[in-house]
């Protein structure tokens, strides 16, 4: 496996944690109270949604290229 093929299934593994730990994160513990108003405001969230979106995309683009790059250099 090259190196940037490395960096961008990296990058993919690391945008699928990330939003994994995102989704559980609210309410996962037994302990845990309801969020607080400011993580529930519709413009929070879509804020959040939009900038795990652009890396998720960034991530697959990274992951295509390195496909493409490896494809051209076997």
């Amino acid at each position: 496996m090259t190196v940037t093929r490395r960096i961008a299934t990296g990058f993919a593994a690391l945008a699928g944690a990330a939003l994994l730990l995102t989704g559980c994160g609210h309410g996962s513990t037994a302990t845990a109270g309801p969020p607080s108003s400011s993580s529930s405001s519709g413009s929070t969230d879509d804020a959040k949604l939009k900038d795990m979106q652009q890396k998720v995309d960034s991530a697959e683009s990274a992951a295509a290229q390195a496909d493409s790059d490896a494809t051209r250099n076997n």
